[in-house]
């Protein structure tokens, strides 16, 4: 994965040009920071096009984001609708923004290496039944967009990355 990096239209909050500042943010400074993370915001939207946000675990896998939830939960209804989400790290002063589209995995292979990985992230010992497709979805995103700064340098540091198909 190899997306394009340029700074983000943030009027009024003085950004400096890409090459200004810390400069434009390799995506592997994102990755660093997506693979640290402990939890995650996910945002969703409704039905009735409210917001809905709530934290996950998660981890970065084959050029995505994975995380599961219950099929009966909030988040899980609201991407059912419509796939479009946004997902964050933690922290809020270096922070990792993701915006794509989610996707149900009921793939028993890839369910079962998402559980591997998570497992050894969060050190639990979860069996391939707690990820049942009939009772726990299974999410992927590929990111579309990303966003990231560093707190230490607001004005030269935003830096948007872009994916392709």
């Amino acid at each position: 994965m190899n997306p394009t990096a340029d700074r983000p239209h943030m009027p009024g909050y003085g950004i400096l040009a890409p090459d200004a500042g810390t400069g434009l943010l390799p995506w592997s400074w994102a990755l660093e920071r997506i693979a640290a993370a402990r939890n995650f915001w996910v945002a969703t939207v409704t039905p009735e096009g409210g917001p809905h946000a709530m934290p996950v675990w998660a981890v970065w896998d084959d050029d995505a984001l994975w995380f599961s939830t219950s099929v009966r939960s909030r988040k899980a209804r609201n991407l059912a609708h419509d796939p479009r989400v946004v997902i964050t790290t933690e922290d809020a002063l270096d922070p990792v923004v993701i915006e794509g589209r989610a996707e149900v995995i009921t793939d028993s292979a890839a369910i079962a290496r998402f559980l591997g990985l998570s497992n050894a992230k969060y050190n639990v010992d979860y069996q391939l039944d707690f990820l049942d497709p009939a009772v726990n979805a299974t999410i992927v995103v590929r990111p579309e967009r990303a966003f990231g700064l560093l707190q230490s340098d607001f004005s030269g540091s935003p830096t948007r990355w872009m994916f392709s198909d």
